[in-house]
């Protein structure tokens, strides 16, 4: 039968609740204990019926190492998005590639999204990423230097942000 599998983790910041498929491709994350809101960014094309788990292998290892302070260990964990766009796959898998600790801006990652005047879009594909902290759109901020937005608040990013700034300058 085709269903997401359901775990949350206790972080320093508050419950990751991560959905994957029956492959274990990450459809879902956030910084929340409940799925509805998961559910409600996955692209109904990817939705079914949710199983609880208490452990979902290698992205839970995963995870666990990154809060450890093995901070590419997320880097290699499969993820599967609904897009309906080359540009939002594309800058997706370029949000994968922003190392931590060395956040960007809106127009840098436009910029290495390989279209410098797509700022708007590059800001929607942050806003669209059902898949946080799997694709850090948490490395991106404003121009300014300000946090901008992040879909599960400001002090979940701040943390991140800072967790990563800390172990990067070790």
């Amino acid at each position: 039968m085709n269903e997401l599998n359901s775990s949350t983790l206790a972080t320093p910041t508050g419950p990751l609740t991560i959905l994957t498929g029956p492959d274990g491709r990450v459809r879902a994350a956030g910084f929340t204990a409940d799925i509805e809101p998961l559910l409600a960014v996955v692209h109904p094309s990817l939705r079914a019926p949710v199983r609880p788990r208490a452990d979902l292998g290698a992205v839970t290892v995963a995870v666990r190492s990154y809060l450890d302070g093995e901070l590419t260990a997320i880097d290699e964990v499969p993820v599967e998005q609904y897009t309906g766009g080359e540009f939002m796959t594309h800058a997706w898998q370029t949000l994968r590639e922003v190392k931590p600790g060395e956040p960007v801006t809106y127009t840098g990652f436009a910029e290495l999204a390989g279209r410098p005047r797509a700022v708007r879009a590059a800001a929607a594909a942050c806003a669209r990423n059902a898949a946080a902290l799997f694709v850090p759109c948490h490395r991106v901020l404003r121009t300014d230097g300000g946090l901008g937005g992040f879909r599960w608040g400001l002090e979940v990013k701040k943390w991140l942000l800072g967790h990563e700034r800390q172990l990067t300058k070790s």
